[in-house]
């Protein structure tokens, strides 16, 4: 098994010493929100980053009995490039060989330190989020215009939700607008759908979010 890192430009850093355990961590994330009459509900918002951590150290000298290969990398020239990479904006990919871990990364979290009688080595502890690649649009890309102009064809088109069973008008302004006390804006945009009473929502009904 083997742990290396490697930077967009294609510099490696074999770790020389393979932890004794790897540890990760997954976490689903949930926004409570309170419902009239009907006390608070969880709702679920997906999966957040996972983190993948482990501990090692940079060995001054060669053991054959725990050392992956030599020459050794200089411990502080290889704790300089963990510092490097954790200040970068750049993510890094990690390899663990023998397991399906090849994922991009961002160093978000490292702690060295060093230990009597062992001159020369260095111990560090790193923590890494795995990284979600996104892309922002600019203002042309969304307006489809490729000289800065809003073309006059294009409206936008409101957003949507389906009704599910045990919605609320309250409970869907929650989630889609940030304030369950807007669930009339909702109403006003929606009442020849809804009808006279808007606590008579039905499953499956597609409503408009204004």
């Amino acid at each position: 098994m083997d742990f290396t890192l490697e930077d967009p430009s294609g510099l490696k850093l074999h770790f020389p010493v393979n932890p004794s355990e790897v540890n990760f961590r997954r976490d689903k994330s949930f926004e409570t929100i309170t419902i009239i009459r009907g006390g608070e509900l969880d709702v679920p918002q997906g999966v957040k980053v996972k983190e993948i951590a482990f501990s090692s150290f940079f060995p001054a000298d060669y053991d054959a009995s725990y050392c992956k290969y030599k020459p050794l990398p200089n411990p502080q020239t290889a704790m300089n490039q963990l510092n490097t990479w954790m200040e970068s904006q750049e993510p890094l990919r990690l390899i663990i060989t023998e397991t399906d871990v090849n994922v991009l990364v961002m160093l978000s979290a490292h702690n060295s330190n060093f230990r009597g009688g062992e001159p020369g080595d260095v111990y560090f502890d790193v923590t890494f989020r795995t990284w979600n690649d996104y892309k922002v649009r600019t203002l042309d890309e969304r307006l489809g215009s490729s000289g800065g102009e809003a073309r006059s064809d294009i409206k936008p088109v409101p957003p949507t939700y389906k009704v599910k069973s045990g919605d609320s008008l309250w409970a869907i302004a929650k989630m889609n607008l940030g304030s369950g006390g807007r669930w009339r804006e909702i109403y006003e945009a929606n009442r020849a759908i809804i009808g006279d009473n808007p606590d008579l929502i039905q499953p499956d009904q597609e409503l408009v979010i204004p």
